[in-house]
Parts: C-alpha cells; structure tokens; sequence
C-alpha cells in the first residue's frame, strides 16, 4: 500500500517557495520579469521583483529595469521610488539602462522636477534619455513641459521622439511647434516612417489645420487604417462630414485597406451631423457584408445616427440588439425618442434603465426634460429636475435650465417661467430669454414679452442671430419700427449674423 501524503503546511509552501525562488539566475530572472511586464497584469512582475530583494545576488541592472517598467505602467509611483533608494543602495545608479527607466517613471508620473534631476544625473544622456522623458511627459498630461524638452534636446532625435513632442503638440493645439516638428522630420530623417506621418497628419487635424493635413494625406507614399481613419475623424469633427463621407468612399472603392471600428464610428457621427441616412444606412449595410457586430462605441454610434435621422424604428431594432447597453445606449435611445415626439416612450424607457441598475448622468436628463417638454408633462419634468441634485447630485447645466424654460413656456405657464428664469443660481443666457421671448408670441402675453425685449436689449446678453431677429421681428409686429431698427443696429455693430435657414435632399 502507498502511504497517503500528508499536506504541506503554509510555513513549509512558504519554505519551497523560498528555495525555488533562491534557485533562480540573474538572467532566467529577468526573461520571467520581462515576459511579466509584457502581459495584461505587470502588477505579477512586481511582486516576483519583491520576492528576490533578499538576496542581491539574483539581480543586474536588467532587473531593475524591469521592475521600474512595471512600476510606471501601473502607475505604482511609490514602489518606483522605493526601488530608486534601492537602486542606490545596489550601486547600479549610474548604469544608463537604469537611469534612463528612472527618467521614465519620474515623467510618467508628471513629476517635473524629479524627472529632471533624472536626467540631469546622466552624465552623457542619450537620445533614449531624452524620449523617455518626452514621451514620459506627453502621456503624463505635462504636454508643455514635452515641448520645452524638445526644444532643450542636445542629441538628435529619432523616430520615437518626434511621435512623442507631436501628440503634446496635438493636444496643446500648438499648430506653430507643431509645423517646427514637421520641418524638422523633412530635414532629418532619411525617410519618414508611417508613425511620424500619422502623428504630423493627427497633428495637423486636431490644431484645425485641414489644408495642411490633406496635402500631407496627398503625399504620404504609404496610408495604413490610421491615416484614413484619422482624416474622416479629423473632418468629421471639424462638421466638414461631407467630406469625411467622401474620403470614407475613397477609403472603401481604393485605398486597399478596411475601415476599422473607429473609422466607422466617425463616419457615422457624419452622416448623423448632415441628416444624411441614406449613407448611414449603407454603412449599416457594409458593416452587415463585413460581419462587423454593432456593440459597444460603434453600437451606439449607429443608434445614434438612426436616432438622430428619425428613424426610430431603426434605431430601436439597433438597440433591441445591443449586447451590452451602456449609459451611452440609454441615453442616446431615451433622447431620440424625445426628439422625434415619442415622449412616453421615452419616460418608459428611463424607467426600465432604472430597473437595470443604469444611473443616469445630465445627458439623460436633457432628454428627459425635453420629452416633457414636447409632451406638455409640466409636473413631470419639475421632478426631473429637483431629483437631478436630490437624488443623484447632478448639476444642472445651462441646457436644463432652458429646457425648463421650455417645459413652462409651451404650456403657456409664462409667468412661472419667467419667475424660474430670475431664481436660477447662474445668470440666464440670451437663449432662455430668446426661448420666454418666443413662448410669448406664440401665446400672445405682450407684458412678459415687453420685459424679456427690454432685458435683453439692456444687457445684451449672449445670444445668437436667431434671438436678435425674434427680437426685432417681435418690435416690428406691434410697429415699434425705432426699437425694431435698434435691434439690427446692435446686430451689425456686434458683428452678429442671423444665418440663413437651409434644407437638404438627397439626390441618388
């Protein structure tokens, strides 16, 4: 007969654990470290990193370097600067593999200054040094400090270093620096790779630069998923979406390459800006051919479009199909069905979101508010509001105060509006006064509408053309032609433009 084992104790698991970790070499050490940074949890390379800090001899600058590069992608900053002091401790402070992860942890962390006296501490910094602390910088949020680096940089820069000081150009919106880097990539690199072209075409895009990233788009030899995606993006969300149509057409009829999720996603923010659901249908239809599932962002994207197009059977079969309804889905639904004037359904639809543990946010709250609105649910909507910051500490934003206002307007309660209008804890813009103004003429209350005239004449508030034409067209109805006169006069002396009403139809 074999004899039953016995089970090991923790203390004796914890002794072979100890043993098969003492076992280890430097460099099979570091393949385990390596192969832990590089997988979807770092947090393990940390932890074996931890484990061998007992016996030094297990370690070489490679080590540390591993550790460090686990530290700064999970964001474990305090364990960064205990492994530094540990590091000095070692004597390997002055190797430049482990100075230069050292830069990196300090930039990532936005740590400015000790990131500095990293790389000062280097005594010939090469052009890694300097991108770690580049690239540090920009993914840190400290894109301005990324820029001066750049500018300070005694090496040549690769590759690597001019995708780093772009994406802080990017976000900056710092469109000057930003052509500097372009001239400097022209002149220094041999030839330019399909990483600093797309970051200079990104950048071009994102500082409002269309021409320049379009002659760049024109040139570039080479033209990945990236490049088009960040063109139809950059256009549609500079509202020139007829050409990002255009250029997704190009895309699909010749460019050799197939549109990714975000590529769809920011042709169908287009067709959702210009009505165009013709086309937003044929992407519906192409995204069928190419078995590419509506979920998540592209999911509600579509939605969206439907939603926004009218098409609300459409865009509720897209919803129905949802796998996983966010938020997003929710709110995009509940607000197109108050658009298009199924306002209870939309309440139906908030109160089922409810029943799925989905808490909404202020843009579900616009929806809401506008169902009522068009709905003529006066009582309705003021729950909505006073639950917005009694229940779920929402704070009401411009758009839902005018959306009450709307809400009493258009069941003719003008009096309580203007009441509201006067108590709101933020001053009232043109447009809610523009909106009582309207409300007025329609239902005839000459007195409220004489004090909204008067008040936004006085203050000039901040409106748009379309208030300042209400404004002069409600003088001139009751022949007041002076004040009428007035109101235009004060239009072309703000430089303020009525612009025109327009209509589209789709023609093939």
């Amino acid at each position: 007969m074999h004899a039953i084992a016995k089970p090991l104790t923790p203390k004796q698991l914890a002794q072979i654990h100890a043993q098969i970790i003492t076992s280890l070499k430097p460099d099979f050490l570091n393949s385990l470290l390596r192969t832990l940074t590089l997988s979807t949890n770092p947090q393990e390379a940390l932890t074996l990193y931890t484990l061998t800090l007992h016996n030094p001899t297990f370690h070489d600058h490679f080590t540390h370097v591993h550790a460090l590069k686990a530290c700064s992608l999970i964001h474990a900053f305090p364990s960064g600067h205990q492994i530094h002091a540990y590091i000095i401790k070692s004597g390997y402070h002055s190797n430049i593999f482990v100075q230069n992860s050292l830069i990196r942890l300090y930039a990532d962390a936005g740590d400015v200054v000790a990131a500095r006296r990293a790389l000062m501490d280097v005594s010939r910094p090469d052009v890694v040094s300097w991108t770690s602390l580049i690239s540090g910088f920009s993914r840190s949020g400290c894109e301005e400090e990324a820029v001066l680096a750049f500018g300070a940089m005694t090496v040549k820069p690769n590759a690597m270093t001019l995708v780093s000081v772009l994406s802080a150009c990017s976000h900056l919106r710092a469109l000057r620096w930003g052509r500097a880097v372009h001239g400097h990539s022209l002149r220094n690199l041999s030839s330019m790779n399909i990483f600093v072209a797309n970051a200079i075409l990104d950048m071009y895009m994102k500082c409002g630069s269309l021409v320049s990233a379009w002659k760049l788009f024109g040139t570039m030899g080479e033209r990945d998923v990236v490049s088009w995606t960040t063109v139809v993006s950059g256009y549609a969300q500079h509202r020139c979406c007829e050409e990002a149509i255009r250029v997704f057409h190009m895309m699909i009829q010749g460019g050799g390459v197939e549109p990714n999720e975000a590529t769809l996603v920011s042709v169908l923010s287009a067709c959702s800006s210009l009505g165009a659901i013709g086309i937003g249908r044929w992407v519906h239809a192409y995204m069928n051919e190419s078995q590419v599932r509506p979920d998540g962002h592209l999911g509600n994207a579509l939605l969206s479009m439907y939603a926004k197009c009218g098409d609300m059977g459409m865009a509720f079969e897209v919803f129905r199909g949802l796998i996983c309804k966010d938020l997003v889905s929710w709110s995009s639904i509940i607000g197109g069905m108050a658009l298009n004037g199924h306002g209870m359904h939309a309440l139906q639809l908030f109160a089922h979101m409810l029943c799925h543990g989905i808490h909404p946010d202020d843009v579900t709250f616009i929806g809401l508010l506008s169902a009522c609105s068009h709905g003529g649910l006066v009582d309705q909507g003021l729950q909505f509001f006073r639950a917005m910051t009694d229940v779920y500490s929402i704070v009401p934003r411009m758009e839902h105060y005018s959306c009450m206002v709307d809400i009493y307007g258009r069941a003719g309660l003008l009096e309580e509006a203007e009441a509201f209008i006067r108590e709101m804890p933020i001053e009232a813009d043109g447009e809610i006064w523009g909106s009582l103004l309207s409300s007025c003429e329609i239902h005839g209350n000459e007195e409220i509408g004489e004090r909204t005239r008067r008040h936004l004449l006085d203050t000039r508030c901040a409106a748009g053309g379309g208030t300042y034409a209400l404004l002069s067209n409600a003088y001139a109805r009751i022949e007041k032609w002076k004040d009428a006169n007035d109101v235009r006069e004060t239009m072309r002396g703000m430089g303020i433009r009525k612009t025109p009403g327009l209509s589209w139809i789709d023609v093939d």
